[in-house]
C-alpha cells in the first residue's frame, strides 16, 4: 500500500509518519509512505531524521497547489493523509491569503488529483474550531459549520470541498476533526510550545485576555491513532471527531505550565484578547468511540510532562525557530 502524507514533515503529519514507519497502524505495517511538503516556515525537515533512511519512505517537496507537482507525486498513491494546511489562527488574522489559497484551492487540487488517479481513499484532517463556539456541551458532528476566524472558515471551506467531491463523483473520502493537539515537535508559535520555550528561557509568557477561554486538549499520538483508525475503517462520507477529554481554561494550562517548569505568577504577562477569540471549544467524539474503539491513552498530566521534557532536552530544534 502506498500512503501520501501531506504536510508530512509538520508537527501531526510528521508524528504519523515517524510511528507509521516505527511502532506503526494495525493495518499499515508494510504501507510505503510518500511525503508531500511545501517545508515553509512549519515543515521541517528534522522532524523526519529519525525515519529518514527507512527505504519504506519518499520525501517529495511540493506546493499542493500546484496540480501538475501534485499529479506527479500522486501516481501510484491508495491512501491521501491530507494533513497540510495552514493551521496559525493569528497568521490568519494579520493575513488570510494564504489560508485561503492553501487550505481550499489546495484541498481541492489535491481531491481533483486523487479523483483523477483513482486513490481508493482520502482522510481529510480538519479541525474542530470550524464548529465555531459553543458555551455548554459539546458539537456532535452534525453541529453547522460557523467559523469565526480566517482559519477556521478555510478549513470548513476545504471540509465542504471534501464532502463535495464524495458526494458528487463518488471519491472514498473521510473527515476527522480534531481538538488543540499538543506534544513534540509543535512549532513554537501555538500556545504549549511558546509558553514553555519562553518560560525554558526565562522570559514571560504572553496570556489572551481574561484567560478564560476553554480548549480540549488531545496529545499528538491520540490524535494520529485515530485518524489511523479512521483511514482504515471509517465509513466513506462520514466525519469523525477525536478528542482528548481534557477540557482545560487558558489560565489553568498556564498554571500547569508554570509548575512544570518550576516558574512562577510573575512570569504571566496579560496582553489584549485576540480578536474574535472563540471562548470554548468541546467535541463529541462518541461516534469514534462506539463505531471504531477510539478512547485518548495519554494522560494529559503525563503527556504535559513529557512535552515539556522534550522542550527541555531539544533546545537546538527550537532556539533558531524564534529568533
Amino acid at each position: 500500500m502506498r500512503v501520501l502524507v501531506t504536510g508530512g514533515a509538520g508537527f501531526i503529519g510528521s508524528h504519523f509518519v515517524r510511528t507509521v514507519l516505527g511502532t506503526g497502524y494495525p493495518g499499515f505495517d508494510d504501507a510505503e509512505v510518500v511525503v508531500l511538503d511545501a517545508f515553509t516556515y512549519a515543515g521541517r525537515p528534522e522532524n523526519l531524521t529519525p525515519v529518514r533512511d527507512d527505504p519504506r519512505l519518499r520525501i517529495e517537496r511540493g506546493d499542493i497547489r500546484d496540480p501538475q507537482r501534485v499529479a506527479e507525486v500522486l501516481a501510484g498513491t491508495d491512501l491521501v493523509l491530507h494533513f497540510a494546511a495552514e493551521t496559525h489562527v493569528d497568521r490568519s488574522i494579520s493575513g488570510a491569503a494564504d489560508f485561503v489559497t492553501t487550505n481550499v484551492v489546495g484541498t481541492q487540487v489535491l481531491l481533483q488529483a486523487a479523483l483523477d488517479q483513482g486513490v481508493r481513499r482520502f482522510v481529510h484532517v480538519s479541525t474542530d474550531e470550524v464548529y465555531g463556539s459553543i458555551e455548554h456541551g459539546s458539537w456532535p458532528e452534525t453541529h453547522p459549520l460557523e467559523p469565526n476566524s480566517p482559519y477556521s472558515a478555510a478549513k470548513a471551506g476545504s471540509d465542504l470541498l471534501a464532502r463535495s467531491y464524495h458526494r458528487t463523483h463518488g471519491l472514498d473520502v473521510v473527515l476527522t476533526r480534531c481538538s488543540n493537539n499538543y506534544g513534540p515537535h509543535q512549532f513554537p508559535e501555538k500556545v504549549v510550545p511558546l509558553f514553555v520555550t519562553n518560560l525554558l528561557d526565562g522570559r514571560p509568557v504572553p496570556l489572551y485576555g481574561d484567560g478564560r477561554n476553554v480548549r480540549d486538549w488531545l496529545h499528538v499520538d491520540d490524535h494520529c491513532r485515530g485518524v489511523a483508525l479512521v483511514a482504515a475503517r471509517g465509513r466513506a462520507g462520514e466525519v469523525y471527531n477525536i478528542g482528548g477529554g481534557t477540557e482545560l481554561s487558558n489560565r489553568e494550562l498556564t498554571t500547569r505550565l508554570l509548575d512544570a517548569v518550576g516558574a512562577g505568577e510573575e512570569m504571566v504577562d496579560p496582553v489584549p484578547d485576540r480578536k474574535g477569540h472563540d471562548r470554548r471549544y468541546s467535541v463529541d467524539w462518541s461516534k469514534i468511540r462506539d463505531e471504531l474503539g477510539y478512547e485518548p491513552r495519554m494522560p494529559f498530566d503525563r503527556g504535559l510532562a513529557d512535552t515539556v521534557a522534550w522542550y527541555r532536552d531539544n533546545r537546538a530544534w527550537w532556539e533558531a525557530l524564534k529568533r
